[in-house]
């Protein structure tokens, strides 16, 4: 299948989008063309703090209606707040911005939100300027590039800390979704809630953590953090994590969210495909790929739970 480069077209459904979702079950990519842009002139990213996540969440959604040209806003709530400002490793300066925040009046619990910009100085300029004024009519506290640019400097090295905690006893896993607006809220709490509330009958306690990312005109994406202690048997950490993994599944299906807003379906999501797409769409997903791989030797097992019996 050759699927030419049209800057854009309106004849019938974009192949290319069924093929780049399909998770290596409709094909190999062997030849692509890739599309390039200039590195920007200039980039920013700059934290505002609100005394409360529901303020947090109402500033993202106003900036993100309004069209603000942000390249980035990332809404944390308290705990993951805490966290992002511990692993900086900048304590003193944490420790000052503390007692500053507090003077102020912006005490516990507190959320940060991050805003990025990129494109030309003056390009920054004016989104910035356009976001703050946004956040600061919903309490949105301002604090400049400090904390910006501590994140920039160590966004790549948390991934790196689930080895480590891994060795120290402890199992990391993340999970998300993305909702509409008006169950925004209600999701965060119900999928930490059940994190945080599951393994308690057998004494054992669930770190979780939530923020927004990927924000668009009609919701976010909400990205889920937890950790929990790992067993000396392989079999019971796997067991506490699956337990974990499908309850929080089955909120995000419950309050209406997509299984996966970036991660992929694959095997672990495949059981809650159906309630997304429906009988006919899987149907339809099911023919794709009985057309383009009737023999079922690409991937499978990925997408689709219903494979032949071999």
């Amino acid at each position: 299948m050759d699927l030419p480069s049209f800057p854009a077209s309106a004849a019938g459904p974009d192949l290319r989008h069924v093929i780049l979702g399909s998770e290596g079950r409709l094909g190999v990519i062997t030849r692509a063309t890739i599309y390039v842009r200039p590195l920007p002139e200039a980039e920013q990213f700059h934290a505002l703090f609100f005394r409360d996540w529901s303020s947090g969440v109402e500033a993202v959604r106003s900036i993100a209606q309004a069209e603000v040209p942000l390249s980035m806003m990332r809404l944390s709530d308290k705990m993951e707040t805490q966290t992002t400002l511990i692993l900086s490793g900048r304590e003193r300066l944490v420790a000052l911005a503390d007692l500053g925040l507090r003077a102020l009046g912006y005490g516990e619990p507190l959320c940060l939100l991050l805003i990025g910009a990129t494109g030309s100085p003056r390009k920054v300029r004016t989104a910035i300027r356009q976001a703050t004024a946004l956040a600061r009519r919903h309490g949105g506290l301002f604090t400049g590039t400090m904390i910006g640019k501590m994140w920039r400097k160590s966004r790549f090295h948390t991934p790196y800390l689930r080895n480590t905690l891994w060795e120290h006893g402890y199992a990391l896993d993340t999970l998300e979704t993305a909702v509409p607006w008006a169950s925004v809220a209600a999701t965060v709490d119900l999928v930490r809630q059940a994190l945080r509330q599951e393994l308690a009958p057998k004494g054992e306690h669930v770190l979780a953590f939530a923020h927004l990312s990927h924000i668009y005109r009609s919701g976010a994406s909400t990205y889920f953090t937890y950790l929990f202690p790992r067993s000396a048997d392989p079999d019971a950490t796997f067991s506490n994590w699956l337990t974990l993994k499908t309850l929080a599944s089955e909120v995000i299906v419950k309050q209406g969210g997509t299984i996966s807003h970036q991660h992929g379906v694959g095997r672990d999501h495949a059981p809650y495909l159906t309630a997304e797409k429906g009988p006919v769409g899987m149907d339809m997903l099911s023919a794709l790929v009985r057309e383009t791989d009737p023999e079922e030797l690409l991937n499978p097992g990925i997408l689709l739970r219903d494979e032949k019996k071999s």
